[in-house]
């Protein structure tokens, strides 16, 4: 087996989506500092990360949108971890007819765009961006795909303020995950995907480390 990385790094400043700020990554104890703490010859560092929730690669929990939605301290393991993965190649506009003979029940649907080409770039962010519409997403539901994801700076369309598609998959307590990477890397089928966040209490989105394993 071999494994694929598909999230993006993580780095001091980085633009995610345009509009959020940055992260900020610095020390909280430098190893200098830490000499103090412990015997001699002995020391450690601790990091510190201040980030909006929606940096890198993230995963989105139906709290993201709905009020009253899970947020990731009720994600099960089994919506993001270890699920059969099937790439939709999704360069122009995906229909629902383009679903049509996928078995994708149980299964993350990863939508292949190439729109992670421009990461880091102002293209990346630019509203003729890569995106599924509201009757996609209903097809997706329907089929019972088990968690959908993206290598584009969103799943919906952002030249409006309706978001039909984190609409339709949350609401169905499908998580959505964003801004992937290097799925060009994957087979059609026969990959497994993870993309598992922390444990966290209070919080609709986080950054995950999604991989794929491939045969």
């Amino acid at each position: 087996m071999r494994l694929i990385d598909l999230s993006h790094v993580i780095e001091d400043g980085m633009v995610t989506y345009p509009g959020l700020p940055g992260p900020r990554i610095s020390m909280h104890l430098t190893f200098e500092a830490s000499k103090s703490h412990y015997a001699q010859g002995t020391v450690f560092s601790i990091g510190r990360i201040d980030m909006v929730a929606n940096t890198g690669t993230y995963l989105d929990t139906p709290a993201h949108r709905f009020p009253d939605g899970h947020d990731l301290s009720a994600l099960p393991l089994e919506r993001c971890a270890d699920l059969p993965a099937v790439v939709v190649d999704a360069v122009g506009t995906v229909t629902p007819d383009d679903l049509t003979g996928l078995e994708l029940a149980g299964a993350a649907v990863l939508l292949r765009t190439g729109w992670d080409a421009h990461w880091g770039t102002e293209r990346y962010g630019d509203s003729s961006h890569p995106h599924l519409t509201g009757e996609v997403a209903e097809a997706l539901v329907e089929a019972g795909a088990m968690l959908v994801g993206i290598d584009s700076v969103n799943i919906d369309a952002t030249t409006t303020g309706e978001r039909p598609t984190h609409t339709c998959l949350l609401r169905a307590g499908i998580p959505v995950v964003e801004h992937l990477t290097h799925l060009d890397q994957l087979p059609a089928t026969g990959a497994r995907f993870t993309a598992v966040p922390p444990l966290l209490a209070g919080m609709a989105t986080f950054p995950v480390r999604a991989f794929a394993t491939v045969p």
